[in-house]
């Protein structure tokens, strides 16, 4: 029997939660049906050597590669056409957040300069697939520059926590057969601002390797996890969605309750000059720790004591099931998505989002051992790979 072509496209495999969803993803095709091309816009990310070795990654395009990169290095490799595209792109982002002044998160920057240098990328490949799939946003590639008898395109934040312009999106999400949503509340928010592509929507939870997650566990020694009768983990990107920057100010709450906590974060990214900031702030140099980028967590995750999700809004947090999977107790914060996440009480402990309600929450559940160990052992005992996920994928071929 002839397989099935399917491609996948993302942008790198950076450390992330959606990227370790995608692979996965990657990870569950089953390779004896399906031929699966990958294509990224970078080759770039410390998760790239754990592509399957059935997955065939397509080689990188030079205008692809130019999108993250500054411009006068775009300019060197003479790709004037994405340079005109992200300088238009970027001016027309500008005037329309001028006009429309918001707190919320933007993401209008990165839809426009995808939106806006699309006429000049190549095709990104020239077979014909069975299913095209968009994994990361903005889609506009995988819409415009792929052909595919059917194309699908994932949502993996809670729309309601961001800024976008909802007419330039509409027109890009419309491109797409079926649109895969992570949870219930990911497609509630969604659909408060697309009502009209209700019909598209079907839920495509994250799929994890479990297999993957306890061989890398063992891979290595956590280092700098010493300090602490009790040790904390969060692991995610330094961003304003993770609250990491609130950490120095909860931790200094659980510890002025009489707990011996050391916090350790594990991640990269734009707020990390904020957390630094912070932890000084609450006095905190010893009991906070930034341990940086790790291209493999699970072993932290292992060693710790209770894994910490303190964001302010998710999609549905991937390191959130790897802790579980690995066995920790687990406590998020309330946020929008959080119900769909974990049951509360049950695999995890759901606590108020304000510092001092996140505090107490922590602290009550690190003095009940007895919850901590329950906690622990339900998480033992549940199937968190969702790896019966990709059979949605395989019925939208055969359908």
């Amino acid at each position: 029997m002839e397989k099935k072509r399917v491609l996948v496209a993302s942008h790198a495999l950076e450390l992330g939660g959606a990227e370790r969803a995608l692979l996965g993803l990657l990870n569950a095709f089953d390779s004896d049906r399906y031929e699966v091309d990958l294509f990224l816009l970078r080759h770039s990310g410390e998760l790239l050597p754990y592509i399957p070795s059935n997955i065939r990654l397509l080689p990188e395009i030079k205008q692809y590669t130019c999108l993250a990169e500054p411009i006068t290095e775009t300019l060197k490799k003479g790709a004037f056409g994405v340079v005109l595209g992200r300088a238009w792109g970027k001016y027309k982002a500008r005037q329309f957040l001028k006009s429309h002044p918001s707190e919320l998160d933007q993401a209008v920057s990165l839809e426009y300069s995808h939106k806006y240098t699309k006429n000049f990328m190549p095709q990104i490949s020239h077979k014909n697939y069975d299913l095209a799939v968009s994994f990361l946003t903005p889609h506009y590639f995988v819409a415009e520059k792929v052909t595919a008898k059917v194309k699908v395109a994932w949502i993996h934040t809670d729309y309601s926590a961001l800024q976008i312009d909802t007419v330039s999106e509409l027109q890009m999400w419309s491109a797409y057969d079926k649109i895969a949503s992570i949870s219930d509340h990911c497609t509630k928010g969604f659909l408060e601002q697309f009502p009209s592509l209700q019909e598209r929507i079907i839920r495509i939870d994250n799929i994890i390797s479990p297999e993957l997650i306890y061989r890398q566990a063992e891979e290595s020694v956590p280092e700098g996890m010493e300090k602490g009768s009790y040790k904390l983990l969060s692991v995610g990107r330094f961003c304003t969605a993770k609250n990491f920057d609130n950490v120095p100010f909860i931790c200094r709450l659980i510890r002025a309750s009489g707990l011996d906590v050391h916090w350790y974060l594990i991640g990269f990214g734009g707020d990390e000059k904020l957390i630094r900031q912070n932890i000084v702030k609450a006095e905190m140099q010893d009991y906070v720790t930034v341990l940086g980028k790790k291209s493999n967590p699970y072993p932290y995750m292992k060693a710790c004591d209770l894994y910490v999700q303190p964001s302010r809004y998710e999609g549905n947090c991937v390191s959130v099931h790897e802790a579980q999977i690995l066995g920790k107790a687990v406590v998020i914060t309330n946020y929008a998505t959080s119900a769909s996440q974990l049951e509360d009480g049950v695999d995890g402990v759901i606590v108020p989002m304000d510092n001092e309600g996140c505090a107490k929450g922590i602290a009550t559940l690190l003095r009940d051992t007895k919850a901590l160990k329950l906690l622990s052992d339900t998480c033992r005992q549940q199937d968190y790979s969702n790896a019966d996920e990709v059979n949605k994928l395989y019925a939208l071929m055969e359908g």
